[in-house]
Parts: structure tokens; sequence; C-alpha cells
């Protein structure tokens, strides 16, 4: 008689995504449809090794005008995410954040856009929304992980505010500060993103660059890039933030003028679904046909090519972080390999998928395989991070095996309920991620909206908008049921 082995519910879940991202590449179109991908590529690689600083014009601007928006829209956010973050017991309070992070920065550009033009207020607010909605859940987290055994030292009839500010804040503040810096840094890649909507940030540059053929300056603005988000804890420092505010306040343009009747007319007119604006004796009718027109052709289309790209990218990042934390693992590479190892980590994380997707869609033409490429690198390389210095925590036995061995039957089965843990919590950025790849012609949900503000149909976009919102909602309740099932925790610091 053969006794077999009942799986774990670790190794059901794992299994269970492995199909399910199986199954979705069957079906998804990775076909690369460019005539001669690897000249381009050639010629890529060529303006990377050679950039050219001199090219751009108003390059010290477009730096300024990133760091400005960025700088803005986190320092907004984080006061209005620390005041939700108080009252974040409150249902209506979660369920409001959970709703404005649901929307990527880039769609909320795109609304603003309609009401504000060009102008700062169009990108200052796109990232200070959804960033603020995302601090107040951290924030929240943290308040309530906090030691709470400084509470029982206080004396009696100490005051809420009093208890607040010199017991609960000063444990949490630590976390707060580490927790501003990182979403400074994609407050950052956010900016620069917002350029390819029009906005005078290095995204309109690169985008420019990149259509020209112009490789040198590509190579020279992500250059500057990298050494901006590279040297971020050495240039933003405490004393000198309310400098960088005024700054970033007084050089962004804020003459560019937008008309209020405009404004009053999109809120009131253009968002409103046409049936409803159109009135009549058939509205209820007309407005269910409306809908059953959008279901069928574009948001189910649209939500089965956005799911399926997310589960794929899914799982590649998972097979790729397992790949990348070696690099920078003290159990697994010397000094000098994890010193390269570091420098990949930092390059590939720091930029935008968004831009990585753009610049592969260009090499290889409109499939979902520069949108998988671009997920899964740039979030493997994040998870990869924060792998390898979980590992410089973890002792291994003076005769532990080494090589390929110790790889796998040492640092592997202590790494990977953390690794999917970091994996369940960003399923839904990557979702979210996924959506906003649409505006570049991969026909996730993202196309549909994308084409609807092109068309100047603003009800149909904002309907859409909506769908990706409840989507990522959806997603972020079955990650967190998931996390929950398997124990699976992440750290404050990884989150």
């Amino acid at each position: 008689m053969i006794l077999r082995r009942e799986s774990s519910p670790l190794g059901r879940a794992t299994s269970g995504f492995l199909l399910i991202a199986f199954v979705c590449l069957i079906f998804a179109d990775i076909a690369i449809s460019t005539g001669d991908p690897w000249h381009e590529f050639g010629l890529l690689l060529t303006g990377i090794v050679t950039p050219d600083f001199y090219q751009t014009d108003s390059l010290a601007l477009a730096i300024a005008y990133t760091l400005a928006f960025a700088l803005l829209g986190v320092a907004f956010a984080n006061v209005i995410g620390f005041g939700l973050a108080l009252i974040f017991h409150y249902r209506i309070v979660r369920v409001g954040c959970a709703f404005i992070r649901a929307i990527h920065e880039l769609f909320w550009a795109l609304i603003f856009l309609q009401m504000f033009g060009l102008s700062p207020l169009t990108g200052v607010l796109a990232i200070t929304i959804p960033y603020a909605g995302i601090i107040a859940k951290v924030y929240a987290e943290i308040l309530e992980e906090a030691d709470q055994r400084p509470l029982s030292a206080l004396p009696v009839g100490a005051g809420r505010a009093s208890t607040f500010l010199f017991v609960r804040l000063p444990d949490a503040w630590a976390h707060f500060r580490t927790y501003s810096m990182y979403r400074l840094e994609c407050g950052l890649r956010s900016s620069a993103v917002l350029g390819f909507i029009g906005l005078p940030t290095l995204g309109f540059h690169l985008e420019t660059a990149f259509k020209e053929g112009l490789y040198s300056e590509v190579s020279a603005l992500l250059i500057l890039f990298y050494l901006i988000i590279a040297t971020m804890r050495v240039w933003m420092k405490k004393p000198l933030l309310p400098v960088y505010l005024i700054g970033a306040a007084a050089i962004l343009p804020w003459g560019v003028a937008f008309s209020w009747a405009h404004i009053g007319r999109f809120l009131t007119e253009d968002i409103i679904p046409y049936p409803i604006r159109a009135g009549g004796d058939n509205m209820m009718a007309s407005l269910g046909d409306w809908v059953s027109m959008l279901m069928v052709d574009q948001i189910w289309p649209g939500t089965i090519a956005t799911v399926q790209l997310t589960m794929i990218a899914l799982v590649a990042t998972g097979f790729l972080t397992m790949a990348f934390f070696p690099l920078i693992s003290p159990l697994l590479l010397g000094r000098v390999a994890r010193t390269g190892g570091h420098v990949f980590l930092v390059v590939v994380r720091s930029t935008p998928e968004y831009i990585l997707a753009f610049v592969l869609l260009n090499l290889w033409g409109p499939s979902m395989l520069p949108a998988i490429v671009a997920l899964s690198l740039h979030n493997a390389a994040i998870i990869g991070h924060l792998i390898g210095r979980f590992t410089e925590t973890l002792q291994l036995r003076l005769d532990a095996v080494r090589g390929v061995n110790r790889y796998f039957y040492e640092v592997v089965p202590r790494i990977y309920r953390p690794m999917l843990a970091l994996l369940f919590y960003r399923w839904e950025i990557i979702m979210r991620e996924t959506a906003i790849l649409g505006i570049l012609g991969i026909a996730t949900l993202g196309f549909y909206v994308d084409s609807a503000f092109a068309d100047l149909r603003f009800d149909r976009a904002l309907f859409l908008i909506l769908i990706t919102a409840m989507l990522n909602i959806c997603v972020d309740a079955i990650s967190r049921t998931i996390r929950n099932r398997l124990r699976l925790q992440t750290t404050l610091e990884e989150r």
C-alpha cells in the first residue's frame, strides 16, 4: 500500500495560482510583431552606453518639475493621509480610502486634465488623492501595531490628545518617516510618468526622444532619473524640507488658466451617463441598454484581459523574485557580486512599469508580452530586494551545505512564506498597473478608458474607471483573505 502525503494549504495555493497563470498564458497574445526587433534593440543598447546629456531642451527644468510634482503631491498626501489614519476605524473612511487608492494616478490625471488642463493642479492632485488613501491605510496599521506597553504607564485621567502625542505618536514616528521616504520614491516615479499625458516632467521628454529614435537622449534622461532616486537619502534632509516645498510651489507654472464654467459643466453634465442627460420616457430602458452595450463591448473583454495579464505577471514576478533575491544575499554571494546585484535591482525597481512597458512596446510591438515583462521585472526587483535583505537576518549552521544545494534546501524554504506574503500584498498593485498599461494600446480596461477620453465620452470613461476601482478592491479583498488563511504577514518595512 502506497501512502500519499497530503499537500499543505501553501502548496495548494501555489499550485492553484500556477495553474491559473498557465491557462491565462495559453490564451495570451505574446507575439513579437515588429519587423526587426533585434536591430532596434541594438540601437537602443548603443544609445544606453552613449548617453547625450546636452540633447534635451530645458532638461534642468524638466527635472525640477518632476521633483516639484512629487514633493508637493506626497507632502499633501502625508498631511491628509495622517488625518484620515486617525479616523480610519470608521467604515466610511476605510471604504473611501480603498476607493481612491484603487484608481491609478494616471486615471486621476486624465480626469483632472479635463477640468484643469495641463496646469500644475492636475499633476499635484493626481498624486495627492490616491497616495492619501494609501498612506491613511498604512499609517493606521502602523498605529494599530505599535507597542501598547507604554500605555500601561499612563497616569489616571490622561487625555486622549496627550496620550496620542506623547505615547503613541513617538513610537510610530520612525515608521512614518521611513514610509514617507518610500512614498516619495514612488511619487517621483509617478511624477515622471505624468509626462506621458503632457505634463512637463521627464516622461514627456522620454516619450518624445524615444519616438524620434534618440536613444542616447533616452539614456541620459533615465540615468538622471536613477541618480535622483539613488541619492534621495542624501539630498532629502528634514531641515531642507520647507525649502524644497516652497521652491516646488514657486517653480511650477501656476499661470496656466482654466475655466470654472468648463469645470462645472464637466462635473454636472459631461460625466453623467448619456441616457440620463437625454431624459425621455424610456430613460431607464435606455440606461440599461447603455450599460449592457458597455458591458459586452468593453467591460467584459477589458476585464478578462486585465485579469489575464495580472495573473501571468503575478506568477512571473514570483519566478523572477526567486532569481533576483540571491543577487544581494550574503548567504549566497560575495561582497563584490552583491554590489553589482544591488545596482541592478535599484535600476530595475526605479524604472516605472509604464516607462519600461513603453520601451518594450516600441521594440516588440503591441501585445501582452511588453506588459508582462515590465510588470514582472519591476515588482520582482522590489520583492527581491526585500527578500535579499531578509536573508541577512537568517542564521545557518556552520556545516550547512553550499552552492546550489544551499539555495534550494537551506534558503528557499526559509524565504518562501515571506516572499508569498509580499507577492500577494502587491497583487492589487499589479492589477492597478495592468489596467493603466492599456493606455499604451494593450487591450486592458485602461485601453477603453483612454479611448473614451480621446472620443470625449467622459461618461463612459468615468464608468469604466469605476469598474477598474471595483475590480482592484475585489482583488485586494481576495488577497487579504488568502494571506489571513495562509497566515502570511509582512513587516512594516515591507509595505
